[in-house]
């Protein structure tokens, strides 16, 4: 079985007011942020709480993620900081690298228990619903942030419950945010890029 995903960041201000967001449908979501941060830090944020919480199921996880930073910061970059400890070519340090290097930890985790990470390159704003509602979660934490309010953090990953439509996060689902809706025309350019082999 294999959980589809997106997950995004968003800052108002880079850095500035800051959030995250990923999910999977309205019962599977979650967001958060900082009142300071890039956007940077809320993308690789959103595709490490998303590993974090399905850690301990047994699925594969498929995430659409518009940033080629996060993409190409843990499967192209990731294996040559390691090899200089954590460091660039031009030995300068990784930005962002505490969020780097757990995001990595648990993809080697993964790969040791056969299960797969891949994530999909999708355009922002360019129709992919998945990609849309992390979007939308990340800008609402984000301008919660701004105003100085903490964000729904969303029910997670956890199984569906009975009655969970019932629940303030189901009435609040991600596509009842407030914000405006920022996507543009349908249909969206995809490249897959697996972290790791079958």
């Amino acid at each position: 079985m294999v959980i589809e995903a997106a997950a995004d960041g968003s800052s108002l201000g880079n850095p500035g007011p800051a959030g995250w967001g990923w999910y999977v449908d309205e019962q599977r979501w979650a967001c958060g942020g900082w009142p300071r941060g890039t956007n940077n830090m809320g993308e690789l944020m959103a595709l490490l709480d998303l590993l974090r919480q399905s850690e301990t199921g047994t699925e594969d996880l498929r995430v659409h993620c518009d940033s080629r930073y996060v993409i190409d910061s843990v499967t192209k970059w990731a294996p040559g900081w390691k090899r200089r400890g954590w460091r660039k070519a031009d030995g300068k340090p990784v930005l962002n690298l505490e969020l780097i290097q757990s995001i990595d930890e648990l993809i080697q985790a993964r790969k040791a228990a056969g299960r797969r990470v891949e994530l999909i390159w999708v355009k922002g704003h360019a129709g992919d619903p998945l990609n849309e509602a992390a979007d939308r979660l990340a800008n609402r934490a984000a301008l919660a942030y701004q105003a100085g309010r903490v964000p729904d953090p969303g029910p997670g990953l956890a199984a569906p419950r009975p009655g969970l439509s019932d629940s303030p996060q189901a009435r609040e689902s991600p596509d009842s945010s407030d914000s405006a809706d920022s996507s543009g025309p349908a249909g969206s350019s995809a490249v897959q890029q697996p972290l790791f082999g079958d």
